[in-house]
């Protein structure tokens, strides 16, 4: 029965960074792909709260299922992160593509991190 709702947070999550990434990007015309960037970091925020929350007995396994495997699986994205970093240094802009990662990775932990202590403050 677990499979359901891990199933159930993708049907939402993917549909999501679809959306987000296509508002996002149409907002900034510039190469840097802001709409994988900020699905990523949100979805890494996202993780980090839940995590916490469980962690803190606030949260169940099954939530932690819906929401970190499934939802934050499905809204977040290594493959076109990898995919538009490769792109950009293909096409030349490889400044754009080291600042990809870096800040991808940066903040993206930061994120979690943040979501984690956040969660920790709340139900710690």
């Amino acid at each position: 029965m677990n499979w359901l709702l891990v199933i159930a947070g993708a049907v939402v999550g993917a549909p999501l960074r679809y959306l987000t990434d296509r508002a996002v990007q149409a907002r900034h015309d510039t190469l840097f792909p802001w709409g994988t960037f900020t699905v990523n970091v949100v979805g890494s925020l996202i993780l980090g709260l839940v995590t916490g929350a469980t962690a803190a007995g606030a949260a169940s396994s099954q939530l932690q299922l819906l929401l970190a495997t499934g939802f934050c699986g499905a809204l977040t994205t290594y493959s076109t992160f990898s995919y538009e970093t490769l792109r950009l240094a293909e096409e030349g802009a490889r400044f754009f593509a080291l600042v990809n990662v870096v800040a991808s990775v940066v903040v993206g932990l930061g994120a979690a991190f943040a979501g984690v202590a956040l969660a920790q403050a709340v139900w710690g």
